[in-house]
């Protein structure tokens, strides 16, 4: 027996859900992880061009640390994350994740870029096998 939920809408005849809506979903998550990554992209674009002007206006490499964009967004998060990490993660604390901290802005957001755009990527169809 085929038994599927079924969805009653106020003034109207039940109906069943269609199998076609969790992949409606995935599209649309896939969709929103591809547009949110591709916008960190430009935005790490922007800071590269950003530190790029600076640093041959002052004829030094100059850039844009993550905690300083940080900071100019919101400082008591900063605080509050940095705060958190230094009591969960101690041993990691100072060897790696202040290191995090000090790296270009335009890097630690191309990367988050590059993850959300792989993540919400088309999956590539199977040869010779039958995909639902």
């Amino acid at each position: 027996m085929n038994k599927r939920p079924v969805r009653v809408i106020r003034g109207s005849e039940p109906r069943r859900i269609s199998s076609a809506q969790p992949q409606q979903l995935s599209v649309m998550i896939r969709f929103l992880l591809r547009f949110i990554g591709l916008c960190l992209l430009a935005t790490g674009f922007v800071f590269l061009v950003y530190d790029g002007t600076k640093s041959i206006a002052n004829h030094d490499v100059i850039y844009t640390k993550v905690v300083d964009v940080w900071a100019i967004i919101d400082q008591n998060s900063l605080n509050l994350v940095q705060g958190w990490l230094k009591q969960k993660a101690a041993w990691a604390w100072d060897p790696y994740l202040q290191r995090v901290f000090d790296l270009p802005a335009w890097v630690v957001i191309g990367i988050v870029a590059i993850i959300l755009t792989l993540l919400g990527r088309k999956k590539k169809p199977l040869i010779g096998y039958a995909r639902d």
